[in-house]
C-alpha cells in the first residue's frame, strides 16, 4: 500500500471525504495526516531492531591509518576485522594513541575509529537502516514524500500500523468513539509485527507505545 492509498484509508477510517487525486490533498487535515503518517513511520522503525532495517555493507581501512569516514545512515549493529567481531568502545582518545582494547572500534564526530594496522584491512559493517521508506524506483529514504512511496513495515502489517496509529495521534483523544478500537488495532499489528519478523523464535516480542 503507497502513501496516497494510505492517506485515503485514514481520511475513510476518520469520516472523511476521499480524494481522487494525490493533488487535492491540499486541505489542513490532510496536510496533518500525511505528516503524522511519517511521524508514526519514523517512531516505529526506532523503536526496535526490527530484521527489515538490516543492511550490510563494506569499508577499506588504509594501513597506518586508524579512522575512516562514518558513512553509515543508521545504528551499528556489527562490526567484522578478519572475521573478529569488535565491539564498540566510548572512549575514543585511547584510539588517537592507539592505547585501546583490542577488538574494538569508537567514533569521534563523523569518524569511525580503530585500531592502525599495518595492512589494509576490508571491515564488513552490518547496521539498522535509518532509511523507512522506498520509493517506485527501489531507493530507500527517510519520509514519505511521494504518492508511490511505500514504507519498509512488511505490509501485512503496515496498513494497521500507519492508518491505526494515525488516526489515534491524529484525534489525540481517549473518549474519542473509535480511540479504542483504533489502539487495539495498532497494538495487535505491533505484537504480530515483533513476533513474526525475527527469524530466531526465542526472541521474545515486546510492545512499546506513546503517548498520544
Amino acid at each position: 500500500m503507497n502513501y496516497f492509498e494510505l492517506i485515503n484509508k485514514c481520511l475513510v477510517e476518520l469520516n472523511y471525504k476521499e480524494v481522487n487525486s494525490y493533488k487535492e490533498l491540499i486541505k489542513n487535515e490532510h496536510k496533518k495526516i500525511k505528516n503524522i503518517i511519517n511521524i508514526i513511520n519514523t517512531e516505529v522503525c526506532r523503536a526496535e531492531k526490527w530484521d527489515f532495517l538490516l543492511e550490510k555493507t563494506e569499508f577499506v581501512l588504509p594501513k597506518n591509518t586508524g579512522e575512516i569516514t562514518n558513512t553509515i545512515n543508521g545504528r551499528i549493529a556489527l562490526v567484522l576485522i578478519d572475521n573478529v567481531i569488535y565491539k564498540y568502545y566510548e572512549n575514543f582518545e585511547k584510539f588517537l594513541t592507539n592505547t585501546q582494547p583490542s577488538e574494538t572500534y569508537s567514533s569521534f564526530n563523523d569518524k569511525l575509529l580503530f585500531p592502525i594496522f599495518d595492512r589494509d584491512k576490508t571491515i564488513t559493517i552490518i547496521y539498522y537502516s535509518e532509511n523507512n521508506v522506498i520509493d517506485i524506483d527501489g531507493n530507500k529514504k527517510l519520509y514519505f514524500e511521494n504518492e508511490t512511496d511505500k514504507t519498509v513495515i512488511p505490509e501485512t502489517y503496515a496498513e494497521p500500523i500507519l492508518i491505526y496509529g494515525t488516526c489515534m495521534r491524529l484525534k489525540g483523544n481517549a473518549q474519542h468513539i473509535k480511540f479504542s478500537y483504533w489502539m487495539s488495532m495498532y497494538k495487535d499489528a505491533l505484537m504480530n509485527l515483533k513476533s513474526k519478523s525475527h527469524i530466531d523464535a526465542n526472541v521474545t516480542p515486546t510492545i512499546k507505545l506513546y503517548r498520544y
